[in-house]
């Protein structure tokens, strides 16, 4: 009906009566109840087609003499939207049409105080011309508004597909209404992010959904940043494409650019247009094209984050990340509508881990899937499952969407030492890379490396998560490790991004050690970068920042004949760590690591200690027989090499191993064997050790005597040499022989001062066996409260670790009493 309304030879009343009877079958809210962003572009492109048959019923109905039909539906639709200006303008004609001069008057001044103090504008044109109509008192109908000879409609179009980036999208709206609070200021918005992320597309979604707001048009320019085809646009070839968009005659098109550029924003400063500036290189491309008037937006999309805009513009910058989960499977199920998606989710997981989220990423493969509709996605991810093969998966015959392709675009705009380090990068093939393992990587001092990772940075080929901490995409790493780089150079790169880490990571046991003194280390190579570790606290933030990637080198290492050496001393120096933390899963696979390591390179102390560990781990967790076999093969190579304080080491979890089987007798006797070994060494250190254990097994025997003899003259040789952790192990002993004698306040005393000292020192598990054995004696002095306290925080530590006697503790919070035997803690004294 609308589209008969609108041809030359309709009459007035006719197409009165057509556009009459087309409102009427409006009715209601267009896809009510759907929430989803597509729904809601609908939902806006039908109320701007009801609004534009509104407009032209009542200018018909307005000629005919009938305004007061039309004044109701008028005043609904702009109490709908406040901003509409067209339609403010018919109903002050009918308003003045119906002798109502002071009310359109007064509509007049309500408009343009909303324009003013929410958009920071004035009233368009035709606003202005009505009410100098109705202030001249004048029936007649105005001329048409001083509209601009061209209304350049530039966007392209808005593909289909579009999810998520509710975040962006309302940042973008905010930005819009900005000017309210300066209305002189052009706001700016910068689209930043990563090659193929979809910054454009989430560009120009928006600006169709606010498309309305600027009734002098929307300008888009491809800017050829970064992309395929002819090198970025200059300046004048911008400016000139602009003024021809602009229905400028080129008689008035001056030669000099400046000249040109000036009769450009001469142009804008009187329209209201939304000024898309896409694929933006730099600050010096983007910033000459920038002109509005009030009303104006300008919106610019780029891989270079353009601070210069930001700082001397204001622009506001929108990043854009890869998507959610969610939003990867809602773009996948969109695109893929053929069933397939909704049947097999699995798939549809495994395509979105294998890209990465990547958007570009994903629309390839979609559209792969959509034109192989009789193939199952399964397929599909077994090509990208393939190592290394990803990039050729997600290959295209366009270089627009082909991902190597977009990706080479931003790596030809690096300069030597960001490319260079960029393709390092691609070497290590870590997701995430610190400061201080980059400049490894690179040989280069750090202040140098950190200003290559903001070019970088600043290019979204890397993303900083916190101070010194960097993200690379997987697409973006395997494409890095691509570029070419002489194996000569690969590997020395990753021997110093593994100095680094075993050097720092040496330095860290070495602050936590309190018994053993870590073996020396070669001097790092040149160039490598050794973080400095001051203290116990700085040790344990160090180990815990870095596990991820200390295990991932152990793996590393392990994989090249060339670089064993490095397991097994990664995994010594990792050692104290894990220990102290309970991360036996961890300190199981390393020191597996380890001992491979150790054999292939026929290392046989290396093996030893792999097997001392190995056992450490397995004890725990309850596989006794395994630990065993480990423990009597460490003894045996021990003794091959004549390490005399290993091999009492070695009967210390022997005897440890024992106590888990309730086997205390044969505990005793191991501890006897270490204490007979550390007096024939000599080494007073382990003396003490063995002195404490015996002590330990002596009363788990019920021999207090001879376990308050021990655990004294360990704690004394302890406090001796000034070992903290030695003296709080002794201290527990003690505290425990007083409790089974029945003296529990001398107990409680020795148990407080050994959590204060564990504390101290960080060692999470013994902290919470002293507390275990502390809630012990509170409950025998039947401080209840007490008791549970220190109960509750033992199995604080101990849970989350997966460890099983945390059952035995939950059966004392829930029983209020102390059971007559103990939890096996998964730690000897004096391990």
């Amino acid at each position: 009906m609308t589209a008969q309304a609108r041809q030359q030879h309709r009459s007035d009343a006719d197409r009165a009566g057509l556009l009459r009877d087309a409102l009427t079958l409006w009715r209601g809210v267009p896809l009510a109840g759907l929430p989803s962003p597509w729904a809601a572009d609908v939902r806006a492109a039908l109320h701007r087609q009801y609004q534009d048959a509104t407009l032209a019923w009542a200018e018909a109905e307005l000629r005919l003499g009938n305004a007061a039909a039309t004044a109701d539906r008028l005043t609904d639709l702009l109490a709908a939207d406040p901003f509409a200006e067209p339609v403010a303008a018919m109903l002050m004609r009918v308003r003045h049409a119906l002798g109502r001069a002071a009310d359109a008057l007064n509509l007049y001044a309500t408009i343009r105080t909303r324009l003013a103090e929410e958009l920071g504008t004035d009233p368009t044109a035709e606003l202005q011309a009505v009410h100098q109509m109705i202030l001249r008192g004048t029936t007649s109908t105005p001329p048409a508004a001083p509209t601009p000879a061209h209304r350049p409609a530039l966007l392209p179009p808005d593909a289909y597909g579009f999810v998520g980036r509710e975040a962006q999208l309302t940042r973008l709206d905010e930005a819009l209404n900005r000017p309210a609070r300066q209305p002189t200021a052009l706001p700016i918005c910068i689209v930043t992010g990563a090659p193929g992320v979809g910054k454009t597309a989430l560009a120009v979604h928006w600006a169709h959904r606010v498309r309305h707001r600027f009734p002098d048009g929307q300008l888009y320019l491809d800017l050829r940043g970064f992309g395929p085809g002819p090198s970025a646009l200059t300046t004048a070839q911008a400016v000139r494409r602009f003024l021809d968009a602009l229905g400028i005659a080129p008689r008035r098109v001056p030669a000099d650019v400046d000249a040109q550029l000036d009769l450009y924003r001469s142009e804008l400063a009187s329209r209201r247009v939304l000024l898309l500036l896409d694929n933006a290189r730099d600050v010096a491309q983007a910033r000459p094209l920038l002109a509005g008037g009030a009303g104006s937006m300008v919106l610019l999309t780029s891989r270079s984050r353009l601070t210069g805009l930001v700082a001397t513009g204001g622009a506001q910058p929108v990043h854009l990340d890869v998507f959610s989960q969610a939003e990867s499977r809602q773009f996948l199920l969109r695109r893929i509508d053929d069933g397939r998606a909704d049947a097999d989710p699995a798939a549809i997981a495994r395509i979105t881990e294998h890209c990465g989220r990547l958007p570009l990423a994903l629309a390839m493969v979609a559209a792969q899937a959509v034109q192989r509709p009789a193939f199952p996605l399964a397929t599909l991810t077994e090509d990208l499952a393939r190592p290394g093969s990803r990039l050729d998966a997600l290959g295209g015959d366009d270089a627009a969407t082909d991902l190597r392709s977009v990706f080479a675009h931003s790596y030809a705009a690096l300069d030597p030492a960001a490319a260079r380090l960029f393709t390092l990068l691609g070497v290590w093939s870590e997701p995430e890379v610190t400061l201080a393992t980059a400049a490894s990587l690179a040989g280069t001092p750090l202040p140098d490396t950190r200003r290559t990772l903001a070019r970088l940075a600043d290019a979204h080929l890397v993303v900083e998560r916190s101070t010194g901490r960097y993200v690379v995409h997987d697409l973006l790493l395997e494409y890095a490790g691509e570029r070419h780089l002489d194996d000569a150079a690969r590997e020395a790169a990753t021997r110093r991004a593994l100095d680094h880490l075993l050097h720092t990571a040496h330095a860290a046991n070495v602050a936590l050690a309190t018994r053993r003194v870590p073996n020396p280390l070669a001097p790092p190579r040149r160039g490598v970068v050794v973080e400095p570790v001051g203290s116990m606290d700085d040790a344990f933030d160090w180990f815990s920042r870095e596990l991820t990637h200390l295990t991932g080198a152990v793996e590393r290492a392990g994989r090249t004949r060339a670089l064993t050496t490095y397991v097994p001393q990664l995994a010594d120096a990792m050692s104290t760590f894990l220990y102290r933390r309970g991360y036996w899963a961890e300190q199981l696979a390393v020191q597996e690591a380890a001992l491979r390591a150790s054999r292939e390179l026929g290392h046989v102390a290396g093996e030893a200690r792999a097997r001392l560990l190995i056992g450490h781990a397995l004890t725990p967790i309850g596989r006794h027989d395994d630990a065993e076999d480990n423990y009597l093969s460490a003894l045996t190579l021990f003794t091959t090499v004549g390490d005399i304080d290993s091999q009492a080491q070695t009967h210390r979890h022997l005897a440890w191993l024992n106590e888990c089987r309730d086997r205390y007798t044969d505990a005793l006797r191991h501890a006897r064997e270490a204490l007979a070994l550390t007096a024939k060494a000599g080494t007073e250190h382990a003396q003490a050790e063995a002195l404490n254990q015996a002590g330990w097994y002596h009363t788990l025997l019920d021999q207090y005597t001879e376990a308050v003899d021990y655990s004294q003259r360990a704690l004394h040789l302890h406090r001796r040499q000034g070992n903290r952790a030695g003296e709080a192990n002794a201290l527990d002993s003690l505290g425990y022989a007083f409790h089974r004698q029945g003296r529990h306040a001398d107990a409680i005393r020795h148990y407080e001062r050994a959590l204060g000292l564990f504390r101290t020192i960080g060692a999470r598990l013994d902290e919470a066996e002293v507390l275990d054995h502390l809630g012990d004696a509170h409950a025998a002095v039947g401080a209840g409260e007490a008791a549970r306290a220190a109960w509750t925080d033992a199995l604080a530590i101990v849970e989350p670790l997966g460890y099983a006697g945390a059952s035995a503790l939950r059966a004392k919070l829930n029983s209020q009493t102390a059971p007559g035997t103990q939890p096996p803690w998964p730690a000897p004294k004096e391990a």
